[in-house]
């Protein structure tokens, strides 16, 4: 192959498999099929590029060959082949051989791949339409999909098929307007959480409300080596799916990724108590209703001894999850939610209370309107430090005035507005705390370092506003200067009034 594929070259070919479904179902719907056939094909041409480089090492012995690709860190059965389902892309049961390719990957793969494919049918007549219909649909991908050679001898750059996956999902949730943030974060807002909460080597880094896992990998990318864990829990079935893979295709392959509702059933646990971690980021859904509220008071690992958060908003409790999954005296959280959490009463209130008496809270980031999926209200982020020690100071920052505007959404700059919050942030950490009540201004009208002081005569309310001083004086008016101004005006009025009346006079008015 004389041209190796670019980036850009897959993303077309890949977004071009889309028209075989856009307009007949739901992008959350074919992002799966779209995203599965990817996969496939990756693993296809992985296993063509493994076995290409034995039987040149090996002279094509083929015993020397097996028990080499054996060894391999995935297996591929010879029905699972994308090139055999596309030999067998004029069958009249096209989806049912698909169905069985997958469950037969599964098989040969049950450590990283174990139900991975089990909430996705391409036999599925209520998504894909009867017989003749799906089998032309799975035929069109599978011939879309047979322009992409992406054996790695064939690419340029070795994260080239995780990038087009997690180009692929943003798409996706462009398309799938309200329901996107059920699986995608976007991406320059994983990217900053990730470098706020600056994971190092040989940490656990663990994300409890994972969607399609994109947070998880730019937390894994900013620890600089492969010396870290990834942990993940999501409660969509097919969302899940989708992080297990995404995991694959990153090559982080022993990413413990477990299905499940978070709050009501943790699955990352260490015998009967909840597993414990250095870094625990999350954008958990905002003020979801129905989250578990009736079972809190009896939750065997004791996640609500702050208090219960009413039943219609679960914000906080994710965010005392989070906190309890942390290891004591080390762990740190970041998290992103509406901002009623910053000042919410009842009993939201008295938990924000709590943990800003156990001085835990560090800083509270305000986000721009309009940058995530689904929502255009404004969010921030909460991070929790459980490594304070004495210094009780908080950082406020408003960041709400600085971003790139979209057409459809808003965007942070990754050149310019997020180096600027982290920067600020780092700043923060490293200077001594205040010796007196009052707080201190970072920067003008966009960071302000407050003191416990300041937070409790304000009730523990945290609202930025009350701490960073935005407001923008509005130029004096000079009387003399504007009544000038008005005076002039009316003269070329009479003026133009005058000449307006001698033509409609000319023309007979």
């Amino acid at each position: 192959m004389d041209k190796k594929l670019t980036q850009s070259d897959i993303n077309r070919i890949v977004w071009k498999a889309c028209d075989t479904f856009r307009g007949t179902i739901d992008a959350t719907q074919y992002k799966d099929y779209i995203l599965t056939m990817l996969f496939l094909k990756y693993v296809t041409d992985v296993w063509k590029d493994k076995r290409a480089a034995y039987v040149e090492k090996y002279k094509n012995d083929e015993v020397r060959i097996e028990r080499a690709l054996r060894s391999e860190r995935f297996q591929l059965p010879s029905e699972s082949s994308f090139d055999t389902l596309f030999g067998q892309r004029n069958e009249s049961n096209l989806g049912e051989l698909i169905n069985i390719a997958l469950e037969k990957l599964e098989d040969a793969n049950r450590s990283k791949l174990e139900r991975v494919f089990r909430n996705i049918d391409f036999n599925s007549e209520a998504n894909l339409g009867q017989t003749k219909d799906r089998n032309r649909r799975l035929k069109n991908l599978l011939v879309d999909f047979s322009e992409l050679d992406i054996q790695p001898s064939h690419l340029v750059g070795n994260d080239i098929i995780g990038d087009a996956y997690e180009f692929l999902i943003a798409k996706f949730a462009g398309d799938a307007g309200k329901k996107a943030g059920d699986f995608y974060t976007p991406s320059e807002v994983s990217t900053l959480l990730a470098k706020l909460l600056a994971p190092q080597p040989g940490n656990r880094l663990c994300d409890p409300t994972c969607g399609s896992g994109s947070l998880l990998i730019k937390m894994g990318r900013e620890v600089g080596s492969n010396n870290f864990s990834l942990y993940g829990q999501e409660n969509n079935g097919s969302t899940w799916a989708l992080a297990r893979m995404n995991m694959f295709l990153h090559e982080f392959d022993n990413a413990t990724i477990e299905w499940g509702d978070t709050i009501n059933n943790p699955k990352l646990l260490e015998g009967d108590q909840l597993m414990k971690f250095h870094i625990v980021g999350a954008n958990p859904p905002f003020s979801l209703d129905k989250w578990g509220a009736e079972d809190a008071l009896a939750d065997q690992y004791n996640r609500f001894h702050r208090g219960v958060p009413p039943k219609s908003k679960g914000d906080f409790a994710f965010i005392t999850h989070m906190i309890e999954t942390t290891y004591e005296d080390i762990g740190r959280v970041g998290v992103i939610v509406p901002h009623g959490v910053l000042f919410r009463g009842s009993t939201e209130g008295k938990i924000r209370e709590q943990l800003i008496k156990e001085n835990l809270l560090e800083a509270v980031i305000g986000l721009p309107a309009n940058l995530f999926f689904g929502t255009g209200i404004p969010a921030a982020i909460l991070i929790f430090n459980r490594a304070k020690g004495d210094n009780k100071d908080v950082l406020f920052l408003d960041a709400s005035r600085e971003y790139e505007a979209g057409k459809n959404q808003n965007k942070l700059r990754e050149d310019k507005d997020i180096p600027h919050i982290v920067d600020t942030y780092k700043a923060f950490k490293v200077a001594p705390a205040l010796n007196s009540d009052e707080g201190a201004v970072m920067t003008e009208k966009y960071a302000y370092r407050a003191t416990l002081k300041e937070i409790i005569d304000n009730d523990y309310n945290l609202n930025i506003p009350r701490y960073v001083d935005t407001f923008e004086e509005e130029a004096p008016v000079e009387i003399a200067e504007t009544q000038a101004e008005i005076k002039r005006l009316k003269s070329e009025l009479v003026l133009v009034e005058s000449q307006m009346n001698k033509y409609l006079n000319e023309l007979g008015f």
